[in-house]
């Protein structure tokens, strides 16, 4: 027991070679609160790369858009659990997000029909380290709000309605849910003027969820009845960004001078 624990804490790495060239397996570890991947890379050219996925013969033509990650040359591939007998090595979305290039966000090309798992890939103490961006939920409507990574501004990624990743810096924060057994059920709105608070559309419980991801602060701001007839407008018209005493900003009911444009997130 002791060793499977320890074997899902840490990478762990099995080197094979194949006519794709050398390639590395690496086992995912959880995420643990706010991690930051920024370390620098000491030598002249980035550690890290993403390239051009190769396909194999028999795979199908829509491997040409795919992407490879290689580590020092070095092919990288997953293997989602531990007791899976292959790996992954292509992937459907690849970006850096720390200026160093030493940080990536991934995301595993699945045909599976659901929305792939994501990882930060990235160099830590000279070695590659690899963490899954997944949390257990159970909630009625995951497979609606399960949507993979939404760009917010230039600032980062929201990752799932669970995750928001920073851009520049790497840091992986892990958003506080409204439920704690369910990832947030709820529509993306916007983020606040100072870019912290990210707001949510929840059906479920007709309100305006709130989660400042630095401060851990919330707010679920309830919706009237007549807002529920065409909530995004009357939230658009009605709603303004406001500090709070901490000067955390959440999206309230307020003067409509001002109507903020969320129509892009509908």
């Amino acid at each position: 027991m002791k060793k499977a624990v320890y074997l899902l804490v840490l990478s762990a790495v099995v080197y094979s070679c194949g006519k794709k060239g050398p390639s590395a397996t690496y086992v995912p570890r959880t995420i643990t609160v706010t991690e930051k991947f920024n370390d620098s890379n000491d030598q002249a050219d980035s550690a890290l790369k993403i390239v051009k996925y190769t396909a194999d013969e028999k795979e199908e033509a829509a491997s040409k858009d795919l992407m490879a990650i290689t580590f020092r040359d070095t092919l990288v591939n997953i293997k989602l659990h531990e007791s899976d007998s292959g790996a992954v090595g292509k992937f459907g979305f690849a970006e850096f997000i720390n200026t160093q290039k030493t940080a990536i966000l991934a995301q595993i090309s699945d045909n599976s029909g659901l929305t792939a798992p994501f990882f930060v890939i990235a160099l830590k103490d000279g070695k590659l380290d690899v963490v899954s961006l997944y949390r257990p939920s159970n909630g009625k409507m995951d497979s609606e709000f399960t949507k993979g990574q939404t760009r917010i501004g230039r600032n980062g990624y929201l990752v799932n309605n669970d995750f928001f990743v920073a851009n520049v810096n790497a840091k992986v924060y892990i958003l506080k849910r409204q439920k704690p057994e369910e990832r947030i059920q709820g529509e993306f709105l916007g983020n606040s003027p100072d870019r912290t608070t990210l707001a949510f559309l929840t059906s479920q419980t007709s309100s305006v969820y709130q989660t400042n991801y630095v401060s851990g602060e919330v707010l679920d701001q309830p919706l009237s009845k007549e807002a529920l007839e065409d909530a995004y407008r009357y939230v658009q018209k009605n709603f303004t960004w406001q500090p709070n005493k901490n000067g955390t900003y959440f999206f309230k009911p307020g003067s409509a001078e001002n109507p903020v444009d969320i129509s892009s997130f509908k």
